[in-house]
């Protein structure tokens, strides 16, 4: 019985690279349904995606790359496409974007599974139970945030998430946990970031006559809203437009962008380059 896995892999930019993985992959009797490959010329490195059946089990698989990757001096990982990534959301009062994740993993349309949602506030409870997950209520005070944020690492590692996605949460992680939690954490904010900063953007955009307006899905690092890009969304607005309906059309751009940047992650298709992202499409 075949299974399908992915491969993703990056190492210095040289020769006979595809021809090394296509190789292993052919000898082991293994049929390629998808490769994609990138090298970018100023960092001077590959990054390779590929996508395949296998009738041998992960670890036969895993023992061969990793004979192959000292050779090319290669990162890589191995991902059976039938484990979905267990993902732990994390929001505040604002459900659009929650309630489009909880609505696509059920149809379908995502293929994680949810297994818990955090938050700050206990507005969003009623949502979240109705689809059976269970609801975590974090009060945090700038006196409390250490010891609430020691619970959600608690909620990490008892759920084993291997993603936590910030569906507009509105608190700042600390340094810390952001070390811990590095490579796993996705975040959506609107795109008016640097120039209207603090309450009410969407009024201060509106005041400003702003023509478009955007959504940022990215990486969680410790520099505030500047991570690794995955995703971006936007959407044209005039002058008819009131400070309410740019607010609206900005929750339909943050969801939009940020179930394609949850997607791609769990379809192993964004490989990290540096500062940026490399995203191979489906």
């Amino acid at each position: 019985m075949s299974s399908d896995y992915v491969l993703t892999l990056s190492c210095p930019d040289r020769p006979g690279v595809v021809a090394a993985v296509s190789g292993l992959l052919a000898a082991r009797g293994c049929n390629i349904t998808e490769s994609h490959q990138f090298g970018d010329p100023v960092a001077g490195r590959f990054f390779m995606r590929v996508q395949f059946t296998a009738s041998l089990v992960e670890d036969e698989l895993r023992a061969g790359f990793a004979a192959l990757a000292p050779e090319f001096a290669m990162e890589f990982r191995l991902h059976d496409l039938a484990v979905r990534p267990r993902v732990l959301v994390m929001v505040s009062k604002l459900g659009h974007c929650l309630n489009d994740l909880l609505y696509r993993e059920r149809s379908g349309l995502l293929d994680i599974e949810i297994v818990g949602v955090v938050s700050n506030h206990p507005d969003l409870r009623p949502l979240t139970q109705s689809y059976g997950i269970d609801y975590h209520h974090l009060p945090v005070t700038p006196e409390t945030k250490p010891r609430q944020e020691a619970e959600v690492l608690t909620l990490v590692e008892h759920y084993r998430a291997d993603l936590v996605v910030l569906a507009r949460y509105m608190q700042v992680l600390s340094e810390d946990l952001c070390s811990k939690l590095s490579g796993k954490v996705i975040n959506i904010h609107h795109s008016f970031l640097p120039s209207f900063k603090g309450a009410k953007p969407y009024h201060q955009a509106h005041s400003r006559g702003v023509k478009l307006i955007g959504a940022t899905a990215h990486y969680v690092t410790a520099d505030l809203d500047e991570g690794p890009i995955i995703e971006q969304e936007v959407a044209r607005v005039n002058h008819t437009h009131s400070p309410e309906d740019l607010a609206a059309m900005g929750r339909d751009v943050e969801r939009l962008a940020l179930s394609r940047a949850v997607r791609w992650h769990a379809e192993q298709r964004v490989l990290l380059d540096g500062h940026k992202t490399i995203v191979f499409p489906r």
